[in-house]
């Protein structure tokens, strides 16, 4: 009996089914809406014979591996980000991207993301949530700032604005109806934020633990309890990623360049990874370069021979070193290693 190996191209609202054998003649393919009846029927008369199946991870992957699995198929998650088309096609569709992930499946070079367990995924996207919301609230702040010192000729802290039980801001704005009422929108939709954010954070908390593994984040300068559990719920098992580098790249902290007889040719995409890491590793060095000594001699190097963004993604990318080894090697901070 000769496997089959199937694949799907996933879209909004419909998806396009590809079966192919193991001699990779084409069996059977279809456009499919996005319905778990039409799918699995669809299936059903060729279960027996098929070995996996690739699914596109595109933005609305759960739903569908998760079903695939339920019903017992081997799922594999295609990394679209990694798969190449040959740029000397004339003619590309749902139907030939289709076929095209069965058949990587099929020879053993699909390349895969990590399918991340069920169970966690509703935490991580509320850490997601989290995220979201603080850099809201974070062009809300600036946009307020700029405000008070278009009016007042000076600069109110970030502390003063994120205050919950004073309102510093309103009576600094109160010289014209027009720019207190901007101001006071500001604030009021900042503070709203504000709660939203520790709704989340104490959900989070009363939800899950860091695990052994990760606990040791805690002692990386700038980290805490929620920023320690969106590195730990982002980067999933760390014994996936094999070396150091492989992680910081995940990470987005490493340039992208491409270099021929010491001559740079372009670059490559500089978005492939994991956006969430990224900005957690970015939230890590702002803090560590405000509040700890090493750190901020660090980034004052980096700045001196730069400017500041090249010394904030040094020491992001320093961070996301540091943490990849105290993730595998169950170890904690040292500062004289990262920043000897």
């Amino acid at each position: 009996m000769k496997r089959l190996y199937a694949g799907f191209d996933l879209h909004a609202s419909n998806n396009y089914l590809a079966i192919i054998n193991e001699d990779g003649r084409r069996v059977f393919s279809k456009k499919l809406p996005n319905a778990p009846r039409c799918i699995l029927a669809a299936l059903s008369p060729h279960k027996k014979k098929i070995a996996a199946i690739a699914v596109e991870s595109t933005y609305n992957w759960y739903w569908l591996v998760d079903m695939l699995m339920e019903n017992g198929y081997e799922v594999h998650l295609a990394n679209p980000s990694a798969i190449q088309k040959y740029k000397g096609l004339k003619h590309a569709d749902d139907r030939h991207d289709a076929h095209w992930l069965a058949e990587m499946l099929r020879l053993g070079i699909l390349p895969e993301g990590y399918i991340y367990p069920r169970e966690q995924r509703g935490v991580r996207d509320l850490l997601r949530k989290r995220g979201h919301l603080v850099r809201l609230r974070t062009s809300l702040i600036i946009s307020l700032q700029h405000i008070v010192t278009r009016n007042r000729g000076f600069k109110v802290g970030v502390n003063d604005v994120k205050r919950l039980r004073e309102d510093r801001v309103s009576p600094l704005l109160e010289c014209d109806e027009y720019v207190s009422l901007a101001g006071s929108i500001s604030k009021e939709t900042i503070d709203h934020l504000t709660r939203q954010i520790r709704s989340i954070e104490k959900a989070v908390e009363g939800k899950i633990e860091l695990s052994p593994s990760f606990s040791r984040l805690l002692s990386i300068p700038g980290v805490g309890k929620i920023l320690a559990l969106t590195i730990m719920l982002e980067t999933g098992p760390i014994s996936r990623f094999n070396k150091v580098g492989n992680y910081v790249s995940y990470c987005r902290k490493v340039s992208s360049e491409w270099v021929s007889n010491e001559k740079r040719k372009g670059k490559g995409n500089a978005k492939n990874g994991n956006r969430y890491l990224a900005w957690a590793f970015s939230e890590a060095a702002e803090l560590a370069r405000r509040y700890d000594e090493r750190a901020r001699a660090y980034y004052q190097r980096k700045l001196h021979l730069s400017n500041r963004m090249v010394g904030h993604q040094a020491l992001s990318h320093k961070l996301a070193r540091a943490a990849y080894y105290i993730m595998r090697d169950e170890v904690s901070f040292k500062a004289e290693k990262l920043f000897a």
